[in-house]
């Protein structure tokens, strides 16, 4: 941007004024980072040496220039600069100011620590220098210790971390002096984009030495290693603060900061990682507070406190982010990263990390939430508290909904929402951006992307649209280039826009590059495909000159993947066991690149026949209702059927081309319910099917084994002792229990109106050893309080019942278990609710409460064959 530039677009004194203002605000700025430095002060807060503000920052980790993206880039014939310059744009839409990665040392290192000046290096400085001009920061990792493969085999990689390993690269001293010389050559590189050398990169807010070592031994060997670390960074003469991992290790702090680092760094998976499937249920207890338990050790040493790697890992939710980053903010935590965004070039098969899935284009709702966590990150104030959980959902401009999958950002200016909702803006008429998903007050949308509304001036507003992203796949199963976990559909849909400052006449205006789209609005109401467009109330006579450019980009800047369909979809869920005379509800989501012509299922139970039509409902999702009086006791076997425009049938769930009835159609299986009268027991577990499904910290000992019993299993669980040592947190407190849940809402789906008429919780169980055993069994709810009682198992097979009446608030355990394992292992909250049998969510058993002192101590087995409601 030049003042020449703004004086020949903008010739009317007025508005050359306002742009010479924000020009030269924008070059104040960009000043102070490109010459300022950071500092951690006396009380462990990162600040800018040039103005003494905090530093803050949020965004995200992302890996293009190494390892599986980069190779998966060539594979695909995408240039990886180009892939960058793609995802950069949509991380501006989000509102992104922070970068990190653990750069892949094998990849540009020799096995001496020597820099190799390669693609990936070259990659890599080409990506900060672009982040850099869009006003990034950056944490940057020198050292990852990983091999170059994950989820493939590594290759042959050059560098010392190949030749080593991450053991050896903590202890020998040949692997110690190749790390560095690598961090010497590695700072004073000279990223020939920017012409700075990363020693003296002002953007760079901190070089945290290497990606999660697990630190053992002596605990001066420890201080001596990070120690030669931090001269070797030092040396080069740059001021970064240097943090090091403190959550992998966290009884050696004090030996950390005694080798000089300036912060630590932290991680969270508030929901585990690798569950191998999605997660359901309410999460939100998970990440009701990051608590440090060794905080007061960090503020000895006035350190700072940042967060490399965070993710609510296998949940496909939007509701659960804004909760991390508030809990962040309490913590202290100046800045944070998501771990990891996906490269939109990989993001239909989401190969990279599997337990992990973000992207705008392909989960919008997703990113929508990190963008109010970006808000949170630069408007709440370090250390604020806002209560325990359920009170602590609300907080600032922000708003939380489980059951809604809702997050909100409502402030004066700004509205912001992850799904449909009836929240009303505080000031629609001073709203200057929208960014949303679905319907609410001021747009109602008919598609399934992302779309952002920004004002340029009165009357005169900017409005981007992304495709329709549908996921055709569980996106955290075991993944592959072969298999496609979500697409992407370029459809015209319905959009209707109603802020005061537009009113319902206006026009709609093309923008950006080969989009020929023409529409025209009726009272506030048009259709709109994917791009980047201009709305004009029809009432402003004369067009006022617009900035060529917008929040860093072209104003007519867009980027999204064209359709990627290619196939019929079709993604259903059978109801697992219904109750018999209730009419059941079927659902199917259905995508196709033809033309669906009609949709019905063909069904039978007991020998009686039926075909009834499915109804589109919403975008890409066809429903019907089978009546009660079909529905008597049995087993209910159906098929659907989707007819496309050239008369072509596709039956499923196989996906057969043509009809079960055609001559030539063989082998065409069913989908299946189970119908049940309400007099029969409500089968909450079993462990023949289900064990595959818990939610369980590992253990070796764990085993699914056959009874005696027809189509019976048992899951057997034997430990040694119910609290075991973490080689991370050597200091911790031993918490003497083992507990472990199962989610139900599949199992009580369809027998939701027998629940209020059960009265005892059965479980097939034993006690393995020759004494008896106790557990606790208990029903957690939606609000994520728990409710239930303990029983004595003996080593015979048998029921013990549980009456539900005598079920009283016990613990809730933090399910799945997160990383730092340091976090609380129970929830902390103020839930008093009675218990409500129609709000459980959850089974959560509990090996450790009501054992006597020498009880926990004692080996501990026990066996499970399955719970149910009678």
């Amino acid at each position: 941007m030049s003042l020449l530039y703004l004086q020949t677009v903008f010739k009317k004194p007025f508005y050359y004024f306002f742009y010479i203002v924000i020009y030269l605000s924008f070059c104040i700025g960009s000043a102070q980072n490109n010459n300022a430095s950071v500092f951690v002060d006396s009380k462990g807060i990162m600040r800018w040496s040039n103005s003494n503000t905090e530093v803050k920052g949020f965004g995200v980790n992302y890996t293009v220039p190494f390892a599986h993206a980069y190779r998966s880039a060539q594979r695909l014939g995408m240039n990886p600069k180009q892939a960058i310059d793609n995802d950069l744009y949509h991380f501006s839409k989000l509102e992104f100011d922070l970068y990190r990665v653990h750069v892949w040392d094998t990849e540009i290192s020799d096995v001496n620590g020597h820099l190799l000046n390669n693609e990936h290096l070259d990659a890599f400085d080409y990506l900060i220098a672009q982040f850099k001009a869009k006003g990034f920061n950056f944490v940057i990792t020198p050292i990852a210790f990983w091999g170059n493969g994950w989820p493939e085999p590594d290759t042959d990689s050059p560098g010392f971390s190949h030749k080593y390993g991450k053991a050896d690269c903590l202890t020998n001293p040949e692997a110690i002096k190749a790390q560095t010389q690598y961090l010497k050559e590695f700072l004073n590189h000279v990223n020939p984009y920017t012409g700075i050398a990363y020693k003296d990169e002002g953007r760079i807010i901190a070089f945290e030495v290497s990606n999660e070592p697990h630190h053992s031994g002596k605990a001066s060997d420890v201080t001596h290693f990070v120690k030669t670390m931090v001269n070797a960074i030092k040396q080069t003469g740059t001021t970064t603060p240097v943090f090091y991992n403190i959550s992998h290790g966290v009884h050696f702090v004090n030996d950390y900061f005694k080798a000089g680092i300036q912060g630590g760094t932290f991680q969270w998976y508030p929901t585990g990682l690798g569950y191998k499937q999605e997660l359901f249920g309410n999460l939100l207890p998970n990440v009701n507070d990051y608590n440090i338990p060794f905080n007061s050790e960090i503020q000895k040493h006035h350190g700072a406190k940042l967060v490399y790697e965070f993710d609510a890992a296998d949940v496909s939710k939007s509701y659960i982010y804004p909760a991390v980053a508030r809990s962040f903010r309490t913590a202290g935590i100046q800045v944070a990263t998501q771990f990891a965004y996906d490269p939109t070039f990989l993001a239909n098969v989401n190969t990279e990390y599997n337990t992990h899935y973000m992207n705008l284009v392909y989960t919008p709702q997703k990113a929508l939430s990190l963008k109010i966590c970006s808000k949170i990150f630069h408007e709440v104030p370090l250390y604020s508290t806002f209560g325990v959980y359920p009170n602590n959902t609300s907080f600032g401009n922000v708003s939380i909904d489980y059951e809604k999958d809702l997050a909100e950002y409502n402030s004066n200016s700004t509205f912001i929402y992850t799904n449909t909702t009836t929240t009303v803006p505080k000031n629609a008429s001073d709203l200057n951006e929208i960014s949303g998903f679905g319907n609410s007050s001021v747009v109602n949308y008919s598609g399934t992307g992302a779309y952002f509304l920004d004002k340029l001036d009165s009357g005169i507003w900017r409005l981007e649209v992304l495709p329709d992203a549908v996921w055709v796949n569980d996106p955290f199963g075991k993944n592959s280039p072969n298999k496609t976990v979500a697409v992407i559909n370029w459809k015209t849909q319905d959009m209707h826009i109603n802020l005061p400052n537009l009113s319902s006449n206006f026009n709609v205006k093309t923008i950006n590059a080969n989009n020929t789209f023409k529409t025209t609005v009726s009272n506030g109401s048009f259709k709109i495909r994917p791009g980047t467009y201009l709305l004009q109330k029809n009432d402003i006579k004369k067009t006022k000159p617009l900035p060529a450019h917008f929040k860093g980009y072209n104003l007519n800047a867009f980027f999204a993947p064209e359709t990627t369909v290619s196939k019929t979809w079709l993604k259903h869920d059978p109801v697992i066991e219904i109750t018999a005379e209730t009419p059941l509800e079927l659902s199917a989501q259905i995508i196709s690149p033809d033309i669906i012509q009609a949709v019905h299922i063909e069904g039978y139970v007991n020998r009686t026949r039926f075909k009834l039509p499915m109804s589109p409902n919403q975008q890409y999702l066809y429903t019907t209702t089978i009546p009660a009086e079909k529905l008597p006791a049995g087993f209910l076997n159906y098929r659907i059927v989707i007819t496309l425009n050239n008369n072509q049938h596709i039956t499923y769930p196989s996906g057969t081309s043509g009809l079960a009835s055609d001559w030539d159609v063989v082998d065409v299986p069913n989908y299946t319910t189970k119908v049940v009268p309400k007099t029969y027991p409500i089968h909450l577990f079993d462990a023949l099917r289900d064990s595959e499904n818990l939610v369980i910290p590992w253990r070796n000992t764990l085993q699914l084994l056959p009874t005696d019993g027809f189509n019976e299993a048992e899951y057997t669980i034997r430990l040694d002792s119910l609290f075991k040592t973490d080689s991370e947190n050597l200091n911790a407190k031993p918490i003497y229990d083992f507990s472990f849940k199962h989610n139900i809402l599949g199992k009580i789906e369809g027998r939701k109106t027998d629940l209020k008429s059960k009265k005892q919780i059965l479980i097939k169980a034993r006690s393995l050893n020759t004494s008896s055993t106790k557990l606790q069994l208990a029903m957690v709810t939606t609000s994520g309080a728990a409710y239930g009682q303990t029983i004595t198992l003996t080593p015979e097979l048998k029921d013990y019942s549980i009456q539900l009446s005598e079920l009283k608030p016990v613990k809730t355990v933090t399910l799945p278990r997160p990383y730092p394992s340091f976090l609380p292992y129970y929830l902390e909250h103020n839930i008093t609710n009675d218990f409500d049998i129609e709000d459980v969510e959850s089974l959560q058993f509990s090996i450790g409460p009501e054992l006597s002192r020498k009880e926990q101590l004692m080996p501990q087995a026990i066996g499970i064959v399955n719970v149910r409601l009678d």
